[in-house]
């Protein structure tokens, strides 16, 4: 983390359909602050299903139905209700070809990611293998194919996945998830003072991070760098 920069801190969980729309909309408040070099987002691990097991030839409407004790065709007008909902902010989802699977070893992928600076690449690649692509993100192939495609090294991935690497990290953030009082996910926390719960509307988002920053650039302030010009002593020249 950079102790220069407002954080973010975002629990979520890349099985869930609310995240990776949360992730947009969020995304599109960011763009609109002009200090959003400034701040600094964190991606926390969250499971909404620990003991899911992995069931590659299963869809994730026929889980749905299972689970909820629906029919087919009500999973389906709920699938294609979020559907819409993505569309919206243009994601593409494809329910059908989602496959269910357990997200343990995705977040173990996301915590080696974040160690290089690359949590949010991470993340976007796991929700599009996810939702859009139909790819089991609990396939060590997957994943190790996702890892390098986001500029990890071969090396670090395989290792990763041939151990159990960055388990006490996703297990701290589940943690914390309970100390903040996360209940569900997307959860957004800026500053860590202002809780959002949520795939709230850009709007929210920006609304939260106007409120934040001012709060956070009067307590971390910076040096004002002055337009004029004087006489000054440079190192390894005669002054």
């Amino acid at each position: 983390m950079n102790p220069e920069k407002m954080k973010v801190e975002i629990w979520s969980d890349v099985m869930c359909p609310f995240c990776y729309i949360g992730k947009r909309r969020f995304e599109k408040a960011l763009n609109q602050l002009s200090e959003k070099e400034n701040i600094e987002v964190i991606w926390k691990s969250f499971q909404l299903n620990p003991d899911m097991k992995s069931e590659p030839g299963k869809s994730t409407v026929q889980h749905l139905a299972e689970v909820k004790g629906w029919s087919l065709a009500e999973s389906k007008q709920m699938s294609d209700r979020v559907t819409a909902m993505a569309s919206e902010i243009g994601l593409t989802y494809d329910f059908d070809k989602a496959v269910v699977a357990n997200s343990w070893d995705a977040h173990r992928l996301i915590q080696l990611a974040k160690q290089h600076g690359l949590g949010d690449a991470a993340e976007e690649h796991l929700f599009r293998a996810y939702f859009t692509e139909g790819h089991d993100i609990s396939d060590y192939e997957t994943l190790f194919e996702i890892g390098t495609e986001i500029g990890l090294e071969a090396a670090d991935v395989k290792q990763l996945l041939q151990s159990h690497q960055f388990a006490d990290a996703v297990q701290q953030d589940i943690y914390e998830a309970r100390q903040v009082g996360v209940r569900g996910v997307p959860f957004f926390v800026v500053n860590r003072k202002f809780a959002i719960s949520g795939a709230q509307q850009p709007e929210t988002f920006l609304g939260a991070l106007q409120t934040a920053w001012p709060e956070w650039e009067k307590a971390n302030p910076t040096v004002a760098h002055l337009t004029a010009d004087g006489p000054v002593c440079v190192p390894g020249e005669v002054c």
